[in-house]
Formats: C-alpha cells, sequence, structure tokens
C-alpha cells in the first residue's frame, strides 16, 4: 500500500492498468473501486481521489484504451509506398486489436451507467470512434495516389469493411482466436487483390 500523503507517479495509468487486470481476471462483475485499488496497491480511497465516481473511472479507462489503439494507427498513412498494401493493412489491423478493447466494451453492456459517461467524452471530442476507419481510408487514398490501389477502389468503403470485419471476427470469435489472422488475410486478398 502507498503511505497516505505520498505521491505517486503516473497514478491514473497505475490504476488503469490494475483495473484491466482485475476485468479479464473476474469479468465485469469483478470491477470494484476496491479490487481495482487492491491489485494497483494503492489505498482504497486513492482513486476516488482522482475520479469522481467507478463510472467516471471506467469511462475513462474506455478513453485512454481507444486512444492508446488509434495512437498505434496514427503512422499508418506515412507507411503509403512502402511494404506492400496487404501487409501494412494486416499489420494496423493486429496493432488496432492489440489489447483488452474487446473485454473493455464489454463493460458498457455489464455496467450501462458507463455509457453517458462514455457520450459525454463522444460529445466533448474527447473520444473519435471513427478515428482508425479514418486513419485507414487516408493510409488507402495515399496508396491510390502513388498507384498501388486501382483507381476505381473507393478508399473509404474499403476502410469500412476493414475496420468492421476486423470487429465483428473479434467479437464473435475472440481477439485471440487461431483463425482471426487467416480471416482477415483471406479477405484483405478479397478486398485488395490488385494491390501490389
Amino acid at each position: 500500500m502507498s503511505p497516505r500523503g505520498v505521491t505517486i507517479p503516473e497514478v491514473r495509468q497505475q490504476l488503469f492498468d490494475a483495473a484491466e487486470r482485475v476485468l479479464l481476471r473476474e469479468g465485469p462483475s469483478g470491477m470494484s473501486g476496491r479490487a481495482i485499488t487492491r491489485e494497483a496497491g494503492v489505498a482504497t480511497g486513492l482513486l476516488y481521489n482522482h475520479f469522481t465516481d467507478l463510472d467516471a473511472f471506467l469511462a475513462a479507462l474506455i478513453v485512454d484504451r481507444a486512444g492508446a489503439a488509434t495512437g498505434r494507427l496514427r503512422d499508418l498513412p506515412v507507411r503509403a509506398g512502402s511494404g506492400t498494401v496487404a501487409g501494412n493493412v494486416l499489420a494496423a489491423i493486429d496493432s488496432l486489436l492489440t489489447g483488452n478493447l474487446l473485454a473493455l466494451a464489454g463493460l458498457t453492456l455489464a455496467r450501462p451507467t458507463v455509457v453517458p459517461r462514455l457520450a459525454q467524452a463522444l460529445g466533448d471530442g474527447t473520444l473519435e470512434p471513427d478515428a482508425g476507419e479514418r486513419l485507414f481510408t487516408a493510409y488507402l487514398e495515399a496508396e491510390q495516389r502513388l498507384g498501388r490501389l486501382p483507381a476505381e477502389a473507393d478508399p473509404a468503403s474499403l476502410a469500412l469493411a476493414l475496420v468492421g470485419a476486423a470487429h465483428q471476427l473479434v467479437l464473435t470469435r475472440g481477439p485471440r482466436s487461431p483463425e482471426l489472422g487467416e480471416r482477415m488475410r483471406r479477405l484483405v486478398g478479397t478486398l485488395l487483390p490488385a494491390a501490389p
């Protein structure tokens, strides 16, 4: 436990990391302020020094992790012209699905009281649910300008299909399904058959 009055650097991230471990181990029903702070090794009340309540904390956790997933895609458009289009797309999808976003999204089903907090994040621009789709679109447009994607291709529709398919496969088969990678490779090959 942390001693009273001692500042803990990066306490938000420490609490977020602990919450993810609790969620993965115990599921949404095991998420409590006490369980999270115990896992983090900090005083029980520390979570409430930084967040008004558990729902505010969980919404901030989801926003933080969704932002991290999007951050892993930020350099996708600058990869245009290097490697292969299919390889770049598959690597980006893999990075998008890295982490525990699916488990975190399940919190909104188990704790509907978190949803208004997420809606607030959407309203103030903190959370951009379509950021991944927009980055895939920008990447595919760049490849199209370089002639590595056919002129008649629709980058926005391809991006929607790729991101939507990845989410669908994760939701129906789980993020660690052994067939996920193969299904995505086949889909990318079907959607981008003429791309180098």
